[in-house]
């Protein structure tokens, strides 16, 4: 029970890590807030949670939004007394091809989704979770951009490598009030998300050839990574961009 009595916000829960995480959080005993955008497959995580003696509820809305950030907060604080963990999960791939194809709008789309909504989250996790004497924020970057240039998805990397940096100073910043800042750093993971882009044959195999294990992740050994960064297991890590990759980052195979 490595997260018991727990109060963990999970963001983009309805489906991939984040709903992989939400069960395995839930199992270790978390008490949790998960939000998505859709609604009928957040009741349906929640619901499995719920129905196997796990403690969850969900609130759909825009991680974009400011007001939904400050509201998940909220509502973990009404329901459950306070906040010890956020694990903003949530992203998107956006709009991919080169970059003099990209419109203003798709960049800014795919920014706000993968950097500002994580910061809107940070914004108003990081100061109820210091109330209770420390936790952590954790941050879901990828492998593309850090260790792997792919053509055509430089909006995505540049909004997942800005959650780095975002990372290590608000390590600093909140380190003196014992709250943990890190951002983990998955190789290609089999979610509805990545089936976008690695749904023929040969695009896949390309991918798994980038891992020196030669496969993908299943989205529960991601969420595996994020419970150690959530629990007290993880209490000397901070402000680190942890490598969850199957070894893309030492894998130089052709």
């Amino acid at each position: 029970m490595l997260l018991e009595n727990k109060v963990v916000i999970i963001t983009g829960a309805s489906s991939g890590i984040g709903a992989a995480s939400a069960k395995l959080f839930a199992s270790e005993g978390a008490k949790l807030v998960l939000a998505a955008r859709n609604a009928d497959r957040l009741d349906t995580v929640v619901g499995e949670i719920t129905g196997a003696g796990g403690q969850a509820f969900g609130m759909a809305g825009d991680v974009c939004e400011e007001a939904f950030a400050k509201a998940l907060v909220n509502a973990a604080v009404g329901e459950y007394g306070g906040l010890d963990v956020g694990f903003n999960n949530a992203g998107r791939l956006g709009t991919l091809g080169s970059l003099d194809d990209i419109t203003v709008e798709d960049w800014e789309q795919t920014l706000r989704t993968n950097l500002t909504a994580s910061m809107f989250g940070a914004k108003y996790q990081l100061p109820e979770i210091a109330k209770r004497g420390g936790g952590s924020v954790i941050f879901t970057s990828t492998f593309v951009g850090h260790t792997i240039g792919m053509p055509g998805m430089t909006a995505y990397a540049a909004s997942k490598m800005g959650l780095l940096g975002m990372a290590q100073c608000l390590a600093v910043e909140y380190g003196a009030a014992n709250v943990r800042v890190n951002a983990m750093v998955p190789g290609g993971t089999d979610t509805p998300m990545a089936s976008s882009f690695t749904s023929d044959p040969e695009t896949r195999a390309m991918v798994e050839g980038f891992h020196a294990l030669g496969r993908i992740a299943d989205p529960m050994e991601i969420a595996k990574a994020a419970l150690f960064l959530a629990s007290d297991a993880s209490s000397f890590v901070t402000g680190t961009a942890m490598a969850v990759d199957g070894g893309t980052s030492i894998c130089k195979a052709a």
